[in-house]
């Protein structure tokens, strides 16, 4: 499956916007990481921006999400992506490099975004690691960003301030396209 049709699948399934910008966000963010560890950047982003493709069927049915998304991918993207897609959302550990990553990116696009929307300017050009690592530490910032699932890319041999680096530096770089 390639990006493009990545994306049109996913807006064919997913009709909030903030939800399409918020998997946009997640590709970006699995693409860094990608590259950071040497890994396959276009197999990484396609699991960040499918990760949440059954979210409009399975909002109010939690226990049926990620088993809906592979059920709708199907045979057009590997194991390894419907894989990481179940482990984001709890229904299989973690394991694999990939799969770690996704789960500790997914409440982390999140979080920055609240952070950019707290900001005057709205912009993500205007957040830094800091004022990130300062709202970590807030219980009533982002309550549903989970704190811990954040801090779980010390699984993935990143420390919280490379993580949100990695992720701010990512998000950044497609802040035109998803508003910020």
């Amino acid at each position: 499956m390639t990006r493009q049709e990545a994306l049109e699948l996913l807006k064919q399934h997913v009709s909030n916007k903030n939800l399409i910008n918020h998997c946009i966000a997640c590709e970006a963010i699995m693409k860094r990481l990608a590259k950071h560890f040497g890994e396959d950047e276009e197999v990484w982003g396609l699991a960040g921006l499918l990760h949440d493709l059954d979210y409009d069927y399975t909002k109010d049915k939690p226990e049926e999400h990620g088993y809906k998304s592979v059920e709708i991918l199907g045979n057009s993207v590997s194991e390894e992506i419907k894989n990481a897609i179940l482990a984001h959302c709890e229904k299989k550990t973690p394991e694999t490099l990939m799969e770690k990553a996704l789960y500790a990116v997914d409440p982390t696009s999140g979080f920055i975004v609240a952070a950019a929307l707290i900001k005057p300017e709205k912009k993500l050009a205007v957040v830094d690691v800091e004022f990130l690592k300062n709202r970590f530490k807030e219980k009533g910032f982002a309550r549903g960003a989970n704190r811990e699932q954040m801090k779980s890319c010390e699984n993935i041999g990143l420390s919280l301030e490379e993580f949100y680096s990695l992720s701010l530096e990512a998000m950044k770089s497609i802040a035109e396209e998803i508003g910020l």
